[in-house]
């Protein structure tokens, strides 16, 4: 059968923390680098289809391409890595300590901004003609996003900035779905089914996640956002993180850990 049960597949989880752990610099940097590169590709397309079909639901069932490419090549995400690799700690896995989940954690946020930011640059650059235009509706509709995402929360104060926190946790919630769905089978499509659906709904919801944003909101500044850096990172991005990182590891693989790997005993009841 290409359905595993959740015994089975929670087992891959800490296993797949493990892994992670022990890979070597360069290939979590490669791997972290593609997965960023390849999340904001699948954003501006989203986006595109959006703007020009009128239909933010239609961009939101297409967005799920780029984190299904991403995940079936096994690249990583800072989301992804958020989830699983705690878990190796918490299963008393060999080598694995608070600081090489820290390692893991900031070679993955490195990767991954590194290539959003190579998508940001490359992305604005065509749309604006080796920027000798203003680059068009796409660019707009991105501007106006950044604003709204950085400076219409700050306009709320430190409601706004929880209001990101929960959004940034319901997000990981999610793109975690995603990632442990993708385990549940064997077969190439009862993986890319098993992703689609958590990954459409946090998208079209706007829900906020952090790598998706490592693109955003500096191709929104290349294209003329009215936002500083500073905005960018209090106002979205570390309260992003924040909650990617409590969201999915909370909601996701410590229900999931305690329930099919630490179960308690059976109840008596005779």
């Amino acid at each position: 059968m290409s359905y595993l049960e959740p015994t089975e597949f929670v087992t891959k989880m800490v296993d797949a923390g493990e892994a992670k752990v022990y890979m070597s610099t360069k290939d979590t940097l490669i791997r972290a680098f593609m997965a960023g590169a390849t999340l904001a590709l699948a954003a501006i397309f989203a986006i595109t289809v959006a703007v020009k079909t009128g239909s933010p639901l239609l961009g939101a069932i297409l967005f799920p391409v780029g984190f299904i490419m991403l995940y079936l090549m096994k690249f990583d995400l800072l989301t992804g890595v958020f989830t699983l690799v705690p878990l190796a700690w918490l299963d008393k896995r060999p080598g694995v300590t608070v600081n090489q989940i820290l390692r893991n954690w900031g070679l993955v946020f490195l990767g991954n901004f590194a290539g959003a930011l190579t998508v940001a640059f490359m992305m604005s650059f065509i749309l604006t003609v080796g920027y000798n235009t203003d680059g068009g509706l796409i660019a707009e509709k991105v501007g106006k996003i950044g604003e709204a995402r950085t400076l219409g929360y700050k306009a709320h104060g430190i409601g706004g900035w929880v209001t990101i926190f929960i959004r940034g946790m319901l997000c990981n919630w999610m793109v975690s779905m995603g990632v442990v769905g993708a385990m549940i089978s064997t077969s190439a499509t009862g993986k890319m089914l098993a992703m689609w659906m958590p990954i459409m709904l946090f998208f079209f919801m706007g829900f906020e996640h952090s790598i998706v944003n490592m693109f955003l909101f500096p191709f929104s500044m290349i294209m003329g956002g009215g936002f500083t850096i500073m905005d960018y990172l209090i106002w979205n991005e570390l309260p992003t993180v924040l909650g990617n990182m409590i969201g999915g590891f909370v909601f996701v693989g410590l229900p999931l850990y305690y329930t099919h790997v630490r179960t308690n005993p059976e109840r008596n009841l005779k």
